[in-house]
């Protein structure tokens, strides 16, 4: 295998590879560890690189695919992990200047804690905004994140780094966080897959202060991989009083249910939103192929109206008590809009805080009821193309803030539903474009067969097997 393909190849077919005795952990982790040597310093998709424990991790790897011991279908396969996240050895400075790096770091986070178990080799931390506030990726430790489909653009955000890392074939799996469309929008701008499970379903240590919106959100080139991430994360941790109970069956196995004959609600605006005609096009390409291939397809809004200044609310009341504990009462030096963000949430009342909270209980109720006829909901998972890095909202916007070009994934954080962005093709001027899949929750399996699907019927060159040519 060359460093291209290696580097670019899915974590099934990786994994292939290794059984067979075509490539080994040690050359992939080489592959990538340089891809990341040539590429990072543009791109900043990492903050936290470790060559040394990454190799040790992939010899230990390859010894055990020698002996026919693999821990499982992820063992040696180079992954990430947002740095939102503890990681036992690795300081977590969430891209802020105001964590102190040098103290003790020995507490695994339950994702990191999962990964190592399941024998991936974590490469290093991706880049997050200061305590992963907005939906592009700058922060005043690392700089600006970047696109590789064109360094110009941004990456999205909050997990931008994690978008940019797998788009760039730094690494095929990572981790990220999503609790207003932080996986899914640089899925969307990167051109990769990227889920909000149900809330719940992957544990979270520490658990999220917003008010039960902040998931874990696995993300990969594939939807395949997606799932087998997925497998791996959503196990209970005793440190999470919300986490679910196990999962009954693997999300690989339940992904790969036929699709023919499902009933989808396409909702191009959610009635609301105004989305760029190149994006429109695009994503309706996409929903006509599912309906080609057997998916019932009709045109329905969901039920709500537009849902931001309930977010709102949440968002700020939920971000402020915390950032105030992490920054001792001081926004001193930090970005300038996480400083107003804490001053808006403190603003709000308790009866502003109650009306929001049951307004979000309001949406979560009337999409219970709107999937009882309708098994999976499809919209763009952001309306507009990737623009110029290095800005909270696209030059030349009319919108006061990057809640208001995210009109798509914000509903489903508060409704908790599972939500996955795949690419559903690209815009002239080759710019990738995401299709959101929503499902009931506790449907994962459903809308990882939809988003499947979808890969199937665009034709994409992803590889989705268990074998790497």
């Amino acid at each position: 295998m060359r460093p291209e393909e290696v580097v670019h190849a899915s974590a099934s077919a990786l994994t292939g590879a290794y059984r067979d005795g075509r490539v080994s952990p040690v050359e992939v982790t080489r592959a990538v560890l340089e891809r990341i040597r040539r590429d990072n310093p543009v791109l900043r998709a990492y903050c936290l690189v470790d060559e040394d424990r990454a190799l040790v991790q992939a010899e230990a790897s390859h010894r055990r695919w020698r002996r026919g011991e693999p821990l499982g279908p992820l063992d040696g396969v180079p992954a990430s992990i947002k740095d939102l996240f503890l990681t036992a050895g690795w300081p977590t400075r969430r891209g802020s200047q105001r964590v102190d790096p040098d103290q003790p770091w020995t507490v695994d986070s339950p994702a990191a804690a999962r990964l190592r178990e399941a024998g991936a080799v974590l490469i290093g931390k991706t880049t997050t905004p200061e305590f992963g506030w907005k939906a592009v990726t700058d922060n005043p430790i690392d700089g600006v994140t970047r696109n590789p489909i064109d360094p110009g653009l941004t990456a999205g955000g909050s997990s931008g780094g994690s978008g940019a890392a797998l788009a760039a074939g730094m690494g095929a799996l990572s981790v990220a966080t999503d609790a207003a469309g932080s996986t899914r929008i640089p899925a969307a701008f990167c051109g990769v897959v990227g889920l909000k499970p149900t809330y719940g379903r992957i544990p979270l240590y520490p658990v999220s202060d917003l008010d039960r919106l902040g998931c874990a959100g696995p993300m990969a080139r594939t939807v395949g991989d997606v799932a087998a991430l997925l497998d791996v994360l959503a196990v209970p941790d005793d440190r999470d009083p919300s986490a679910m109970p196990a999962p009954t069956g693997s999300h690989r196995t339940g992904m790969r249910r036929p699709v023919r004959g499902l009933r989808a609600a396409y909702s191009p605006t959610l009635g609301y939103a105004r989305v760029e005609p190149e994006v429109a096009k695009v994503v309706e390409a996409a929903v006509a192929a599912l309906d080609e291939a057997g998916v019932r397809v009709q045109a329905v809004d969901p039920p709500f109206s537009d849902p931001l200044d309930v977010f709102t609310v949440l968002w700020s009341t939920g971000m402020a008590p915390l950032l105030r504990s992490q920054l001792d009462g001081s926004p001193h030096g930090i970005d300038r809009g996480l400083a107003e963000l804490i001053e808006q949430g403190s603003r709000y009342s308790i009866t502003d805080y109650l009306a929001a909270r049951r307004a979000m209980l309001d949406i979560g109720t009337a999409m219970g009821a709107f999937h009882r006829d309708y098994d999976v909901l499809l919209t763009p998972t952001v309306p507009i193309e990737p623009f110029e890095a290095g800005h909270d909202v696209p030059p030349g916007s009319t919108a006061r803030g990057w809640l208001e070009w995210t009109p798509f994934t914000l509903p489903f954080s508060l409704s908790q539903q599972p939500a996955l962005s795949v690419p559903a093709g690209v815009t002239s001027r080759g710019l990738p474009v995401g299709l959101q899949i929503v499902g009931a929750r506790h449907a994962e399996d459903l809308v990882l067969a939809v988003g499947a699907a979808v890969e199937e019927a665009l034709g994409s060159t992803a590889d989705k097997t268990d074998d790497c040519a």
